[in-house]
């Protein structure tokens, strides 16, 4: 069953760099008394991920701030030195914390899966942001196979 808004997040654990390597974090330590802007991809390093979806999170980094949100979680089915690689390499600086849900464990129990065996990926996650407060989902914009716009940065600022 798909996640919807008014739902709780499950209790599942992501791992994110730490300053001496992958530490874990649980989907409390994330969400719990916060008011967080997510947003997920199907890979780390891809093309439309990496052209449009993380740049528009951090373009509006402050705005999200200005509008009440606590912090920004990028996820991915990667692991997270592959988080961390992707953040630098995106310059991420510490304004968006990349999480790591490496067996997809997260990803499935909100329903959010896909099959990319064909362009040889294996499980990931499907396009998606939400607007998370207090570990509910206030707003969820998944998006259609190949597409990109509403899970957007600007769309979900348009949201809150």
């Amino acid at each position: 069953m798909t996640i919807k808004p008014g739902d709780t997040l499950p209790e599942a654990t992501l791992s994110i760099m730490g300053e001496k390597g992958p530490q874990s974090a649980t989907t409390s330590d994330l969400f719990k008394g916060k008011t967080v802007a997510v947003f997920a991809v199907p890979g780390a390093f891809t093309p439309t991920c990496s052209a449009k979806h993380l740049p528009g999170f951090l373009e509006h980094t402050e705005d999200f701030k200005a509008k009440g949100v606590d912090s920004i979680v990028c996820l991915s089915v990667n692991d997270a030195f592959v988080m961390n690689a992707w953040g630098k390499d995106q310059n991420v600086g510490g304004r968006i914390v990349m999480a790591a849900d490496g067996s997809a464990d997260f990803t499935r129990k909100i329903g959010l899966e896909m099959d990319a065996s064909k362009f040889g990926m294996g499980t990931r996650s499907q396009r998606y942001s939400m607007l998370v407060k207090d570990g509910v989902v206030e707003k969820l914009n998944v998006e259609e196979p190949g597409a990109f716009g509403a899970s957007s940065a600007e769309t979900l600022l348009g949201q809150i």
